[in-house]
């Protein structure tokens, strides 16, 4: 069964090109235990339907996806064409 988690933090790089700034994302288990996982292993869970993400901003859910920039993947909000900027504006992982 797939699980569905708030996205709540990330961890950036110090990048600028957006495709490449997100390193980690990260939030909060019901119980308040915080998890955080890679890039890389949070697209493998999209990919193999294990995890969804989603970012909250007044009410309004939106899901984080995977895409594809000059061959490098990297996560961004549904909604968000090819900028991930919900994502960039989250605060820092614990």
């Amino acid at each position: 069964m797939t699980k569905r988690e708030r996205s709540r933090y990330v961890n950036k790089t110090d990048r600028k090109n957006p495709h490449e700034r997100i390193s980690h994302v990260g939030g909060a288990n019901p119980d308040g235990t915080p998890w955080k996982r890679s890039i890389d292993q949070a697209i493998r869970d999209i990919e193999n339907n294990e995890w969804e993400f989603y970012v909250e901003e007044n009410g309004r859910r939106v899901d984080v996806v995977w895409a594809t920039h000059d061959g490098y993947k990297y996560i961004k909000t549904a909604a968000d064409d090819i900028h991930p900027n919900n994502l960039l504006l989250l605060a820092e992982c614990p």
